[in-house]
């Protein structure tokens, strides 16, 4: 662990070290499509580099066109409630956690195919920890990662498609809107970053942070499993950003679009590593981490957002991962503490 030093002016702490194993280049920049300063073609360039050439939303996107085509009920089979269609949902909802969340865990963690390539905090996760669910931080997320997650993911699933199939959702049609049907992926993505934003701050609020909020939080450390591990209130609260379709018309690929958008890019950006790579020390791999959001865990009352909607920075919430940011987001602790 880095040692540490008094800043006499702030009474806070600063690191005299990293106290990364791994970061990409400091302070972190704002790479927001809402930066006016680079101009309009620097946005659409950086909006284009989010998705193209391969990103994780745009296998996301092909995902959940599989979902829709071939995993899921028809609208008319949706009219109404049935075990059969609802369980499918729910486990074929229960394999995909599954693939990814204990694939990358397998790939990363247990064969250590990267080994601590790219990995941000190379410390080990917690075994034996009586703050753990089963005194495990592993099986603690597994945990309530199905329990709640899987659960919560379906049961908006289920509900979303029987709306749809009853004309409680508008529907839209390709045929009708091609130009709309398109930009529908790229806005979701940006809306449900907006949405986040504030539901996460909602619940750092003290009462919600002490009986919700901090079931997500004892993970300092993340891993795959760590990202969909939350309350059940968190779970609602964090996937609420699809009710958006109970009044913007849209096709029901848009809405399994957005919940697995959420919640499977909720695991890979937990991954703990920047990148998904064929192996140690390779440059070629898929970008999965977020280190703005591990930031976050590490220092908590900061980075509530994603980078793409620049909210932090325009609420004064962004830690750029430097010692200095580290310093005021203590201080702003501290002083939300005395309160």
């Amino acid at each position: 662990m880095a040692q540490e030093t008094a800043d006499a002016a702030s009474g806070v702490t600063l690191p005299r070290k990293s106290t990364w194993n791994w970061h990409p280049e400091l302070p972190l920049q704002d790479h927001s499509v809402f930066n006016l300063k680079r101009g309009p073609v620097a946005a659409l360039k950086v909006l284009w580099g989010s998705w193209l050439p391969i990103s994780d939303r745009l296998i996301v996107v092909a995902v959940s066109f599989l979902t829709w085509f071939y995993l899921s009920p028809s609208l008319e089979t949706a009219q109404a409630f049935a075990w059969d269609w609802v369980a499918a949902v729910y486990f074929r909802n229960l394999a995909l956690m599954l693939l990814l969340a204990g694939g990358m865990h397998l790939y990363l963690y247990t064969f250590k195919r990267q080994g601590n390539y790219l990995r941000y905090d190379a410390r080990p996760f917690h075994k034996k920890s009586a703050l753990f669910t089963f005194n495990s931080q592993f099986r603690d997320n597994v945990f309530w990662s199905v329990a709640s997650g899987v659960t919560v993911w379906t049961a908006y699933e289920v509900i979303g498609l029987w709306a749809y199939a009853n004309g409680f959702m508008p529907v839209m049609e390709f045929a009708s809107s091609p130009v709309w049907f398109v930009l529908w992926f790229v806005f979701l993505p940006v809306y449900g970053v907006f949405h986040f934003y504030w539901i996460h701050r909602l619940l750092h609020w003290g009462p919600l942070y002490t009986h919700v909020h901090a079931l997500h939080h004892r993970n300092v450390n993340v891993g795959p499993w760590s990202g969909m591990s939350m309350h059940p209130v968190e779970h609602i609260g964090y996937l609420s950003s699809v009710l958006i379709h109970l009044v913007l018309a849209s096709h029901p690929v848009h809405f399994i679009f957005q919940l697995q958008q959420k919640v499977l890019l909720a695991v890979s950006s937990h991954a703990g590593y920047d990148a998904v790579t064929a192996g140690e020390g390779s440059d070629k791999g898929l970008k999965v981490g977020d280190f703005f959001h591990q930031l976050h865990h590490r220092y908590f009352e900061c980075n509530y957002g994603e980078p793409e909607v620049p909210c932090d920075k325009w609420f004064g919430t962004f830690h750029d991962g430097t010692e200095e940011a580290t310093a005021q987001t203590r201080a702003r602790l501290k002083e939300m503490r005395r309160k």
